[in-house]
C-alpha cells in the first residue's frame, strides 16, 4: 500500500554546491500526489516543483528540478533514494533554499529521521512501472539500460583511474529490505583538483570533509577513511535509486549501468517513457517486514489498465 510520513520531519544542514543554510520539511501528503518540493523562500511566482523525470533541468553536477518559472531544487537524489528505501510514496518536501542539504553525504541521515517520524499507511495500492522490454541508452564507454526482471535491481560498475577507486562494482535489490544496511551509509565523493576548480566558479561552495569523501591525486583525504571497500560503487547505486525514483514509483525490472551518472540515469528513464510498448504501471501490493526495519514483501502486482499521462507520475 501506499505510505506517507506520519509526523512531519525536520532537518537543517548545508546545500553542498551552493553553501546555503537550508531547512527542510518533509510532510503528509494525500494518496497518489506523489512528492513535490515547495520553495517556501520563493514568492510572487510558482514556487512548487514535482520531483519528475520530465521536471529535470540540470544533470551536471546534481538532480535539478525545476518548473515553468524557473524555479528549481538541487541535489535531490540522496533525499529522493532515503524516501525510495522508506517506501514513502508522497510527500510535501519544504525547503528555505534552492538546495536539499547535503548532510553527510549520504541517505543515512535521512532516513533515520524518516523513520524516526514514522510512516503512515494510505488506502490505495502503490504505483510502480514494471519494465515490460529493454530499453538503454549510451554515451561512449557509459551506457545505462533497464531490463525485465523479477523485483527492483540495480546493478553498477564503476572504473576510475585513482588508486583508491579502480574497477568496483555493486549492486542491490531494493525489494530485499536491506538498503539501510548495505547502500544508505555510502557518501558522496570528488576529487581535490575538481572541488579547487568548482569553488574557483562559486560551485560546491558547502563541501567539506565532513559531508563527502574527497580524495587527493593518490589518497582518501578523510581522517576516518572509507566506511567500506567499495563505497565509491555503493554511492554510485544510492545516486541511481534517487534518480530513479523520480520515474513516479519503484521500478520493476533491472537496472544496469556502467560508468553511470545523473544525466544517464535521467537519459535511460526519457528513453523509456518515449516508448510505451516497453513499460506498464502496475498495482504494487507491499507489506513492511517490521524485523528489518523497512524491509518489503512483494506479494502480487496487478497490472493497471492506467497508462495515460505520463506527466501525471
Amino acid at each position: 500500500m501506499q505510505h506517507t510520513v506520519q509526523n512531519i520531519v525536520t532537518l537543517c544542514g548545508v546545500g553542498l554546491h551552493s553553501g546555503a543554510e537550508t531547512v527542510l520539511r518533509i510532510k503528509p501528503a494525500v494518496v497518489s500526489s506523489g512528492v513535490v518540493f515547495v520553495r517556501v523562500d520563493v514568492s510572487g511566482k510558482n514556487n512548487v516543483v514535482p520531483a519528475r523525470w520530465d521536471r529535470v533541468v540540470d544533470t551536471r553536477l546534481c538532480t535539478v528540478v525545476g518548473n515553468e518559472d524557473g524555479v528549481t531544487v538541487g541535489t535531490i537524489e540522496h533525499l529522493m533514494a532515503a524516501l525510495a528505501a522508506c517506501g514513502v510514496d508522497n510527500a510535501v518536501i519544504e525547503l528555505d533554499g534552492p538546495e536539499v542539504p547535503i548532510m553527510d553525504g549520504s541517505s543515512e541521515p535521512f532516513i533515520d529521521a524518516i523513520l524516526d517520524a514514522g510512516l503512515s499507511v494510505q488506502t490505495a495500492a502503490r504505483r510502480a512501472i514494471k519494465i515490460l522490454k529493454e530499453v538503454s541508452v549510451r554515451d561512449g564507454d557509459k551506457i545505462a539500460v533497464l531490463t525485465p526482471g523479477i523485483g527492483s535491481r540495480y546493478s553498477i560498475e564503476i572504473d576510475f583511474s585513482h588508486p583508491e577507486i579502480g574497477r568496483q562494482s555493486a549492486e542491490i535489490d531494493m525489494f530485499s529490505g536491506d538498503f539501510i544496511g548495505k547502500i544508505a551509509e555510502a557518501r558522496t565523493f570528488g576529487f581535490l583538483h575538481e572541488v579547487n576548480a568548482l569553488r574557483a566558479m562559486g560551485l560546491a561552495l558547502g563541501g567539506s570533509l565532513d559531508n563527502a569523501i574527497v580524495l587527493d591525486t593518490d589518497s582518501v583525504m578523510n581522517p576516518e577513511g572509507l566506511r567500506c571497500s567499495n563505497e565509491f560503487a555503493r554511492h554510485k547505486v544510492l545516486d541511481a535509486v534517487g534518480d530513479l525514483y523520480i520515474a513516479g514509483g519503484p521500478i520493476v525490472g533491472q537496472f544496469k549501468a556502467s560508468k553511470p551518472g545523473h544525466n544517464m540515469n535521467n537519459l535511460v528513464l526519457r528513453e523509456l517513457f518515449s516508448r510505451p510498448d516497453s513499460w506498464a504501471y502496475v498495482d504494487l501490493y507491499m507489506d513492511h517486514v517490521p524485523e528489518t526495519g523497512v524491509g518489503i514483501a512483494v506479494n502480487s502486482f496487478v497490472v493497471s489498465s492506467v497508462k495515460s499521462a505520463i506527466g501525471a507520475v
